[in-house]
């Protein structure tokens, strides 16, 4: 039950954190459209990427989408990833890196609906 708990608590975690970045993204926020410009993504890049990061997060709310929306959303932290070592930026590698462990630790455990 305790594990349950947990569990949950994480997911919202990854939704809020998933929905407060797409929200940043697909509003153009300047600092979001500085980070993705310098790997030439565009104003439309960042928020199609920002829709698909909002659309992950709610899918991970789901019992019957929650692999794919836990999919998507780390697949999208390791696009980010990817792109910070390209510029051999390991600061944000290491600031990324825990969001992807995030959902790899949600995807073990489970949605906890999953049998109710």
């Amino acid at each position: 039950m305790v594990l349950k708990i947990i569990n949950t608590v994480l997911i919202l975690f990854a939704v809020y954190m998933g929905c407060k970045q797409g929200c940043a993204m697909f509003s153009g926020k300047p600092d979001m459209l500085e980070m993705f410009g310098k790997w030439g993504f565009n104003r439309n890049g960042v928020m199609i990427n920002g829709i698909v990061t909002m659309l992950a997060a709610g899918l991970i709310l789901i019992p019957r989408t929650f692999v794919w929306g836990n999919f998507l959303m780390a697949l999208g932290i390791l696009l980010i990833i990817c792109l910070h070592l390209m510029d051999k930026d390991l600061k944000g590698v290491l600031i990324e890196l825990p969001f992807l462990l995030l959902n790899l630790v949600i995807i073990y455990l489970q949605h906890p609906l999953k049998n109710v």
